[in-house]
């Protein structure tokens, strides 16, 4: 099942990466590419939703885009940071917590699934958490305004980035502690 609907919607997401970025180099006025990279963060985000209830709905899960899926997102969000950090929107420091945490899990996940224990660093609700509120600060960062003449979305974007990262390391504890004794067990 390599080229489904909801495997097509997440390829789109790693489509979306060059495009995003490609904004920021527009000959257009700042708050217009930041606009359009908003909208384009949120629309490819969005297929993330889509693309699972889709497979779901038309019995279209496999194991490619099981795969696939938790990578396009990865990208897109580490592409997205590399941006912002760019645009001086981001700290590095953050960048770095976030990547490296999403390079190390995903690792982790990858030994934890050889050694046949991969339900031990199942997603988990605090990782849910940490993608929701990386998913509202992106856009606030790329958008980089005032939205509906209160919200100052840089301001918020920050706050959110932050807490992003306070979840992104209390989330890489978790799975690690859950795979300690697996860890521990193969060790000897």
């Amino acid at each position: 099942m390599f080229w489904t609907l909801p495997t097509i919607m997440t390829w789109t997401r790693i489509v979306a990466i060059p495009l995003i970025v490609g904004v920021f180099y527009l000959p257009v006025n700042e708050p217009t590419r930041n606009l359009v990279a908003t909208v384009m963060f949120i629309v490819f985000a969005a297929t993330d939703w889509l693309d699972g209830y889709l497979a779901r709905r038309l019995n279209q899960t496999s194991a490619f885009g099981a795969f696939l899926d938790p990578v396009a997102d990865k990208f897109l969000v580490c592409a997205s940071l590399l941006v912002l950090v760019h645009l001086n929107r981001a700290d590095v420091f953050v960048a770095l917590i976030i990547i490296g945490r999403e390079i190390a899990i995903s690792a982790l996940r990858e030994w934890m699934a050889q050694i046949g224990a991969g339900k031990s660093v199942a997603v988990h609700m605090i990782g849910k958490v940490k993608t929701v509120v990386q998913m509202v600060a992106i856009p606030f960062l790329l958008f980089h305004g005032t939205l509906f003449g209160v919200i100052d979305t840089g301001l918020w974007g920050q706050w959110l980035i932050w807490i992003s990262a306070v979840l992104t390391v209390w989330s890489m504890v978790y799975y690690l502690q859950k795979a300690i004794p697996e860890i521990r067990a193969r060790a000897k």
